[in-house]
């Protein structure tokens, strides 16, 4: 290979990553799209469920209170009793604020989870009073678990089945609107400064 041959090759190329610097670059700058009506770019969005009384339940009714959400199912045997107990111990750190706040309970257990078998649950007075308990079909709980970018999987076979999935919470703001992540395991105290942090923040 003759040295004006390489010297044009070697030209090419840096002709070639300069226009692919560019092109990066431009793409870069160029605006994100914007979330379409009635979506919004973090965790949440449309979805309907029912609560435990069997009545619909959507994306509508989150507006008008703070609201913590998390996904679990009845028979979850740690992860979903001990979140009830430490966001009910959450919302008595907080003092008055917290009655601007309630907790919702999304099951991912559809098949156990009945409206009734949700009451049942919930009315367990280790438990906070007045969490919401909703749930719906197969179909229903997956759309809902897309939206909060939720992960669950079943694990097991037979009744005794248990299923595996995302421990977070989410605190929703009066608009139903994602304000921040409230991770699994922190202490009910420094999730209640998270709660008043986002409230001032408004």
């Amino acid at each position: 290979m003759n040295l004006k041959l390489v010297l044009r090759l070697a030209l090419a190329a840096l002709v070639v990553a300069a226009l692919t610097f560019l092109a990066v670059q431009i793409g870069g700058r160029r605006p994100q799209p914007e979330a379409a009506p009635g979506l919004q770019a973090g965790p949440g969005g449309p979805f309907t469920l029912v609560d435990t009384a069997g009545r619909p339940f959507t994306q509508e009714d989150l507006k008008g209170r703070w609201t913590i959400i998390f996904f679990g199912f009845t028979f979850c045997p740690d992860v979903c009793p001990t979140t009830l107990d430490t966001l009910g111990r959450t919302l008595e750190s907080l003092g008055p604020a917290g009655e601007k706040v309630r907790i919702v309970f999304v099951s991912v257990d559809p098949e156990r989870d009945t409206p009734a078998k949700m009451a049942a649950y919930l009315d367990n007075p280790a438990f906070p009073k007045g969490v919401v308990g909703l749930t719906g079909t197969p179909e229903q709980v997956a759309v809902t678990a897309r939206a909060y970018k939720v992960y669950y999987e079943k694990d097991g076979q037979g009744d005794a089945y248990l299923i595996n999935h995302s421990s977070i919470s989410y605190l929703m703001d009066p608009s139903g609107r994602f304000a921040r992540v409230l991770p699994y395991g922190m202490a009910p105290e420094d999730l209640a400064a998270q709660v008043r942090d986002a409230m001032k923040r408004g």
